[in-house]
């Protein structure tokens, strides 16, 4: 080291720190030789603690102001006071700034799943994440359990640590705490509190404290949760059978989507078979409800006797035609993959190109799985219908 180095280190008065990396918890200041000038400045601003280090040992922590490192009590010689040990003082002392603001933003989650006891649901896995801010509450502490002689120690270096204290306590409070699964959305400030509170002990015993902490989300595996979104499902649409009828007349109404393409003109006459057959036992009761008799008079008149009001026309019953019954469609089997519905006439024209056989695989709604077409009875006669094959015509002899 040059001589110019030397002196420009032994007139350095002021010993300060501003720091702009925002994840700094510690730094030392950098002193030649570790030997701090008599009468130096010493700034600690907002936010910042300085500890002084005197022979390996913490002899002060020096809180916001400004100080002139002068009084007696300070266990601090210069080089230039002792020209006897050739500039090199027997004293040897260090200053750490220790950064007592707070680090926002640090993050903490459970690694793997907790197991929990539910009420509702039994055992129950369960995994949480969140946040917290830490700061240094005990310079001298954080510096002595912590820090030791490290001269730039980070948020990253304990933050991991912190996390590991944190998701501890979090799985006993919530195995703990006997609060329903559903409920815990409700109640993730109080589990904050009650984290916050148990690795209180912890985190104090390494100088830090933790102003706040935020349970942000506990959440459930997968597989539970799509099971309670089938049953959110179910409590929205409510009635079953009401929500079929809306899903049948709405597909109704849109002949050329969905499986309404597919099933064709025969479903379609049979669903408004079935709705004119409705409407016309509607029409019967309410011709009943008006005044109407089952045998056409007023009720109460008893049979052939005409009612006392002249000139009443007889009503006639009303004919309710029978349903019509709805065709049945079928699906054939071609290459291994399902195609139709055809209906009936359809699977006889099929037969008659050659396209279906006796040991094609069908199969039509409310059938116990896929039959070969001859072996159905309502299709069998389309097969006995058919002529026999064509006989090959006999060479021609030669002449």
């Amino acid at each position: 080291m040059g001589i110019l180095d030397f002196l420009s280190g032994e007139f350095i008065d002021v010993i300060e720190w501003t720091d702009d990396t925002r994840d700094t918890m510690v730094w030392r200041f950098e002193r030649y030789d570790h030997a701090i000038k008599y009468g130096a400045k010493l700034t600690v601003r907002e936010g910042q603690a300085a500890v002084f280090v005197h022979e390996g040992q913490i002899a002060d922590v020096f809180k916001p102001g400004l100080y002139q490192l002068e009084t007696n009590n300070m266990p601090i010689l210069t080089t230039l006071q002792h020209w006897d040990h050739g500039f090199h003082s027997p004293f040897k002392s260090e200053i750490y700034f220790v950064n007592t603001t707070r680090f926002n933003d640090q993050k903490w989650g459970t690694k793997n799943p907790v197991i929990c006891r539910d009420s509702e649901f039994g055992m129950v896995r369960l995994r949480a994440f969140g946040s917290y801010s830490m700061r240094v509450a005990d310079p001298a502490k954080f510096m002595s359990e912590i820090v030791g002689t490290d001269g730039e120690f980070t948020a990253d270096e304990i933050s991991f640590q912190i996390r590991n204290v944190i998701v501890q306590e979090f799985s006993r409070v919530v195995a703990s705490s006997q609060v329903p699964v559903l409920d815990m959305a409700a109640n993730t400030a109080d589990f904050g509190k009650l984290v916050t509170k148990a690795i209180e002990p912890t985190i104090a015993a390494y100088g830090l404290s933790i102003p706040e902490f935020y349970v942000e989300n506990i959440s459930l595996p997968d597989a539970v949760e799509a099971v309670l979104d089938k049953r959110t499902s179910m409590g929205i649409v409510g009635d079953l059978n009401r929500y079929m009828q809306f899903n049948a007349a709405e597909a109704m109404g849109q002949p050329g989507s969905g499986a309404s393409a597919g099933m064709g003109t025969a479903m379609g006459a049979g669903i408004g078979a079935g709705m004119g057959m409705a409407m016309g036992s509607q029409m019967a009761q309410g011709q009943m409800a008006q005044g109407w008799g089952p045998w056409g008079q007023t009720p109460g008149a008893a049979p052939g006797i005409a009612p006392q009001a002249a000139a009443q026309p007889t009503a006639q019953p009303v004919a309710v035609p029978p349903p019509v019954p709805a065709e049945t469609v079928w699906h054939v089997a071609v290459n291994g993959q399902a195609s139709g519905p055809y209906s009936r006439a359809a699977l006889g024209q099929q037969v008659t190109s050659g396209e279906l056989s006796r040991d094609t695989l069908v199969w039509s709604p409310g059938q116990d799985g896929w039959k070969a077409a001859g072996e159905i009875a309502e299709l069998a006669p389309l097969f006995t219908l058919q002529p026999p094959p064509v006989p090959p015509v006999p060479p021609v002899p030669q002449a």
